[in-house]
Parts: structure tokens; sequence; C-alpha cells
């Protein structure tokens, strides 16, 4: 079996402005370094579909489905060319058909991973999801593509125990808020902190269990991340013996992206992925689908997604 990429063109159509970081420009540069790299035969290119309303519904209340999909800006509409969901969160005409194929990508990938497709799937999508909450977008974020992908592989596939890792510079609030109280999800973690959305940060006994979110300082390096994941995630994820883990990959902890303050570097990234794997050729038949997440530095983001997809695919 291999691994695949799940994505769309129309996930480059939703964008918030020239100006805005979050742009379909980090599609490109993913694509691109994906063709530099040479590892496009050991690929399986597969087109994102649309996800259905239901399939939001398995985690975001109709008010914050609406408020997306009847927003949308029209050429003669009050708002022609964005309207605005935060402060630096917004929707062009596009941008409910990019959310339902960024959603439909991680629904997909499931689906064919749990069904013996593939070893393991990575969605290049946008927008990105960890930071929309059950019942509001935020933070770049529309739809929750990992939460909703956890939701169907228990709901649809009928699994107990499935894990999230999330190795993005910011906290997942979205997605921890969305598992708070299902104990079926861990969730392992580790943040910038203090930090936007200035979440997660709690002491170790007022978590439950399978909340595994660590806090680091600005200006950590590789070598504290190691620890922490030998130390704090690996335990938790083999007490928790996941039947599929799902990575919400954001790589703005990369050391030359300037959204965040941490040291990282391609290496690390692959390190943890080859981590996970491990956890998952345990207890998970191998199987897990990654999300992308943030990385706003493009050439460190598509180098950093290839060392991730390497580390996927079992290539050197």
């Amino acid at each position: 079996m291999t691994t695949a990429i799940f994505t769309h063109p129309d996930c480059k159509l939703h964008e918030m402005g020239a100006w805005h970081p979050e742009s379909p420009e980090r599609l490109r540069a993913i694509e691109d370094q994906l063709i530099a790299s040479r590892i496009g035969s050991f690929l399986d290119y597969r087109e994102a579909p649309l996800a259905e309303v239901a399939d939001l519904e398995r985690v975001h209340t109709a008010e914050a489905i609406a408020l997306v999909r009847d927003n949308l800006p029209t050429p003669d509409g009050e708002y022609s060319g964005y309207y605005p969901l935060d402060g630096d969160t917004s929707i062009n005409q596009h941008s409910w058909k990019a959310a339902l194929r960024a959603a439909g990508a991680a629904i997909a990938a499931t689906d064919a991973v749990i069904g013996g497709e593939l070893a393991n799937a990575f969605c290049a999508i946008r927008p990105p999801g960890h930071h929309a909450r059950p019942s509001e977008p935020m933070g770049f974020c529309l739809f929750n593509n990992v939460a909703m992908a956890a939701r169907h592989a228990l709901a649809v596939h009928g699994l107990q125990r499935v894990a999230i890792v999330d190795f993005d510079v910011h906290h997942g609030n979205g997605t921890e808020e969305a598992f708070f109280n299902e104990p079926r999800v861990l969730m392992v973690s580790f943040f910038q902190h203090p930090f936007y959305p200035y979440s997660g940060f709690r002491q170790e006994w007022e978590n439950p269990q399978h909340m595994v979110n660590v806090p680091v300082p600005a200006y950590s390096k590789g070598d504290v991340v190691r620890e922490l994941v030998t130390q704090k995630w690996l335990p938790a994820l083999h007490a928790h013996k996941p039947e599929m883990i799902f990575i919400s990959a954001g790589f703005d902890a990369h050391r030359e992206d300037d959204l965040g303050q941490m040291g990282l570097v391609e290496a690390d990234f692959a390190w943890i992925t080859e981590q996970i794997m491990g956890v998952a050729k345990l207890y998970a038949q191998g199987r897990i689908v990654s999300c992308l997440e943030g990385g706003y530095n493009l050439s460190a983001l598509g180098r950093s997604v290839v060392a991730h997809v390497k580390a996927l695919a079992g290539l050197d």
C-alpha cells in the first residue's frame, strides 16, 4: 500500500487578501517542493471530494455552518470582496466550496485508509482547521478538518479509540474544545506559550487524561520538543492504544517561520512523524491521516511537508 496526497484546486480559490499569510501560495509551494523532491512516483494523488453538511454537523453547530455558507460575498453585495468573520479570518465567494473540499479530503482519506486502500495519507488542503471551534470559525480556520475526520472514524466506521497529534506552533483550541469531554479521542500537542490563541495552558491535574497539551516557551528547539514527545506524548499514546491517528500538521514551529518563534527544522518534523508511525504500527494497523494546518514561510513549509511525507511513505 502507498501514501496518498489528497488535494483539490478549489482549495486555492479561498483567499483573504494579498496581505494575508494564509494564502493560496502555500499549496503551490508544497506542490513545487514535492515535484522537486522527485518522490511523486511513490505517491498516490487523489482529488478531494466535497464534504456533506452532515459531515460538518458532527463537529459544528448549525449557526457556525450558516455563518460561512450564508455570508459569501457577491459582486453586487455589501461585501463584494471579503466578509469578515473575525479580526484575521474572512471569506470570499469561493470559501464555502474550498472548506467543503478541505473537509472532504480529510474524510475521504479516512475512508481510504480504514478501507485498506492506502497505508496513510497527507491532505494538502486549506483553509486549515484546528482553531475552528464547534460554535464559530476563528484563527484563519473555517471548519475543523481533523475533528470532522476523527468524528467520521468513530461514527461511520465504528472505531472506539482514536488519537489526534497536533504539532502546529499554535494551540489547537478548536480541536481541544470539540473533544474535551470525549475520552475516546486522545489529543496530544505542543504549542508556543504564551501565544495565540492564549488557550490550552492548565495545570496537568486540571486536564482530563485524554488531553495532553504541552506548552513550551518561545525559541524552543528540536531537542526540547523531542524530549516532550518522548516523555509526554508517547506514554499517553501507548496507554490509549489508538485504532487510528490523525495529525494536525502545522509547520509554523519551523525556525524560519515569522508567525511563530520556535526553532524546529525539517528533521524534527520527520522524527516526530516517525514516532507517530511507530505507535500507529503497534495499535492502528499503521493508519494515519495527516491534514495541513499552519506554516507560512513558503520555502520552509514546502521543505517540511516533503520531510513529513517522506517519513509517512517510508522514504529516505
